[in-house]
């Protein structure tokens, strides 16, 4: 599994975030990738047209927001944001509670996305992770864990 943690530095995690909808929860999540130099800010472009094509909602109250092929020529570098949204935002197939957004240069992506999915697959991860008040706690939550 991927080490999410070691993508993620706590100055891309906000914990107590609003939107008015997925365009701008999707926005920031970007806006947190580009102010960390991972990525051009046209990547967040490119990261709003796949929400246009296919919804990035993946159950659990997330969303993991990322480019399209054509938006890898943006990426720097890879990186990863988390923004919770205490009220949620309307995804249309559902609520999101935290947006992951993320960036990888080639097709680095896919590790991460299939570690994503393991952190979902577990509930109580997954609940811990929508109910974080701290960057520590999200951290941990994505770094590597042995056997529990």
């Amino acid at each position: 599994m991927a080490d999410l943690g070691g993508l993620l530095d706590p100055s891309r995690i906000r914990l107590d975030e609003r939107a008015a909808d997925r365009t701008e929860a999707v926005r920031q999540a970007g806006e947190l990738l580009v102010a960390a130099g991972a990525v051009d800010p046209s990547y967040t472009d490119s990261m709003l047209e796949r929400e246009a094509s296919v919804s990035t909602y993946m159950g659990e109250g997330v969303a993991i927001p990322h480019g399209t092929a054509s938006g890898k020529a943006a990426v720097r570098a890879d990186a990863m944001t988390v923004v919770r949204y205490p009220g949620g935002v309307d995804w249309g197939n559902g609520t999101a509670h935290v947006v992951i957004g993320i960036a990888a240069v080639g097709e680095g992506h896919l590790p991460v996305l299939a570690a994503l999915a393991e952190v979902l697959l577990d509930p109580d991860r997954a609940a811990r992770l929508r109910a974080a008040t701290d960057a520590a706690e999200v951290l941990d939550l994505l770094t590597v864990q042995d056997a529990n």
